[in-house]
């Protein structure tokens, strides 16, 4: 192992620098193709290095949307949504050049993997080309899919199109340019579907150690020590089928919105995360997660590459304090970055599940009294009580450090701090540091879940299940119950909700926009319900006497073609086969 983790190492060290590297990795590095047959290190080498393409979860995203601002004048974010975007500008949704070259890389291998001898051992060597071509058509298809949720549009003419898909390598002697003719969005979506399906067909659900070889690996060995060696607990966090599972759901749910034509069916898209769901115990599983998925008590036992009961997929662990020292308030030295909006604050209910504009629990002149526990869990607001390692409490009054204006690019600008993603156990004082264990997610369950609410209800109503054996009502309700909202009237507004399909869509989006706040999904999906993204943002000022003002913190500036982010222009200016999307230039 140690041999194929330094080559391993040395293949990822190599940047996404050249436009050359799209068509020809990093071509000064690697020996002639030839050599993977004799070398497998480096023939893994390619593989391991389209991991590194994968995108983040937390991308700030939530910056260019009604949830968040962020404290930063010159950030990209921010830029984007205040009138300063073009295609040919930064501004964080760019996933054209990483994620092609991490296809070219699996495009270069993928072909190589029957002949190369990864082991001396025939079966295990079987074994071994079966995982890694599971995981090319997997990896694949994540990358062409994170392509296309950033870059599919429409034409001039109105027509949907998607991503070029590369199936093959290309280098400098092919014809670049015909390979960037874009196939329309379906054609697209049916490929990246394809891929997915190759890869739940090859790979097992999970990586674990077992004692019997599963029936479908007999072919290959009937030796439970060469399975493990080659499909076990050691392959934790590669793609498995049950993240190719997960990505068929976000792919579907994307392809069946308003915003992409309503491409696939909402009962395909309900039915992809159903499969998925069902192998969680279905609405059972909902119980074994956690909103507070982030949280140390979380993070500090995670090893072995054991996910949490919410976690599908996630990034390796790490010890470090980059998240607090940003997003920490000033006064307990941190930069503020990422601030919440009164719009999001408004969207969290009264415990009793009510909206605040309705529920009689609800004071406006205490708001934030008897709210829904998510709240208290995301959000620092006035009056929050133990934050950080001293167990602070926090005043964002006007005149604080941590108040509005309080200390230039540090305070909040909207009155709120970030609390979800936080460790209040870390110290950011200078020559008092800590640091701590710390994830990130790729795909959590949660997610999933509220993809299924979404399509069953558009699909069959709020309380039908088409076969999937739940519903959209059963899973709003166990979410909402986990939380522990509407536990003293038993959720009636939800059952109120549950009497029409339009108000179990307005709940539906609302229970997404909570639970999956500051996690980069508003952005996505404001666009694709083609719902308005020049939402100002909102923020509270609190006076000394306890009184306070709603305030415009930011104006959007968004134009309706930018639902549709561009291709870069660069590329667009070296193919003439290279459709742009309307509207930018």
């Amino acid at each position: 192992m140690k041999k194929i983790l330094y080559t391993l190492l040395a293949v990822a060290s190599l940047g996404f620098t050249s436009c050359d590297d799209l068509w020809d990795p990093a071509r000064q590095n690697f020996k002639d193709q030839g050599q993977m047959d004799s070398e497998p290190d480096y023939a893994m080498g390619f593989l391991t290095r389209a991991y590194s393409a994968l995108s983040g979860y937390y991308t700030n995203t939530e910056y260019a949307t009604d949830n968040a601002v962020v404290n930063q004048n010159s950030e990209g974010f921010r830029t984007m949504a205040t009138g300063g975007w073009t295609a040919s500008s930064w501004t964080g949704i760019n996933e054209w050049g990483g994620a092609y070259t991490g296809i070219q890389y699996i495009n270069q291998v993928l072909p190589k993997i029957d002949e190369v001898e990864w082991s001396s051992d025939p079966e295990r060597c079987k074994m071994l080309a079966l995982r890694l071509r599971g995981e090319a058509y997997g990896l694949r298809a994540i990358l062409h899919y994170q392509i296309l949720k950033a870059h599919a549009g429409y034409d001039a003419a109105g027509n949907l199109l998607g991503v070029p898909y590369l199936e093959s390598y290309l280098d400098a002697k092919d014809d670049m340019n015909a390979a960037m003719v874009r196939p329309s969005f379906k054609d697209c979506v049916d490929k990246i579907k394809y891929d997915l399906n190759q890869a739940i067909d090859i790979l097992p659900l999970d990586y674990e150690d077992l004692a019997e070889v599963p029936a479908k690996y007999t072919q290959y060995t009937t030796d439970v020590a060469i399975y493990n060696r080659t499909m076990g607990a050691h392959f934790r966090q590669l793609v498995s089928g049950r993240i190719a599972q997960a990505y068929l759901s976000r792919l579907t749910l994307l392809a069946a919105s308003d915003g992409f034509g309503n491409t696939v069916s909402w009962a395909d898209a309900a039915k992809a995360a159903a499969d998925l769901l069902n192998e969680n115990n279905g609405v059972a599983g909902v119980k074994a997660g956690s909103y507070e998925y982030y949280a140390a008590s979380i993070a500090d036992k995670l090893k072995e590459g054991i996910n949490p009961a919410e976690i599908i997929w996630r990034e390796n662990f790490a010890d470090n304090n980059s998240t607090e020292s940003e997003n920490f308030p000033p006064s307990l030295n941190g930069n503020g970055r990422m601030n919440p909006s009164q719009n999001l604050v408004d969207a969290f209910p009264a415990v009793s599940g009510y909206p605040i504009s309705v529920a009689d629990d609800y004071d406006a002149a205490n708001p934030y009294a008897n709210r829904d526990p998510r709240f208290y869990a995301y959000i620092i607001y006035n009056g929050s009580t133990k934050v950080g390692v001293n167990n602070a409490t926090i005043s964002t009054v006007t005149g604080t450090s941590d108040g509005i204006g309080g200390v230039e690019q540090r305070s909040s600008r909207t009155g709120y701090y970030m609390k979800k993603r936080l460790r209040m156990d870390v110290n950011c004082t200078a020559g008092s540091t800590t640091t701590k264990a710390h994830y990130n997610p790729r795909v959590r369950y949660t997610e999933i879940y509220l993809n299924y609410a979404e399509a069953a209800n558009e699909a069959y109503g709020p309380k039908a299940d088409g076969g999937n054996g739940f519903s959209a009502y059963d899973v709003i309700k166990a979410i909402r119950q986990r939380a522990g909202v509407g536990a003293s009237n038993g959720d009636s507004y939800l059952e109120e909700c549950a009497a029409s399909k339009e108000k179990m869509r307005e709940l539906i989006r609302n229970e997404r926009r909570i639970e999956l706040c500051f996690e980069n999904s508003r952005f996505w999906d404001l666009r694709r319900w083609k719902l308005n993204l020049n939402e100002t943002v909102k923020g509270i000022e609190w006076n000394a006497d306890g009184t306070y003002r709603i305030f415009d913190v930011e104006q959007r500036d968004f134009e309706d073609y930018m639902a549709y982010p561009p291709i870069p222009q660069s590329e667009i200016l070296k193919y003439s086969n290279l459709q742009q999307n309307n509207g930018w230039h």
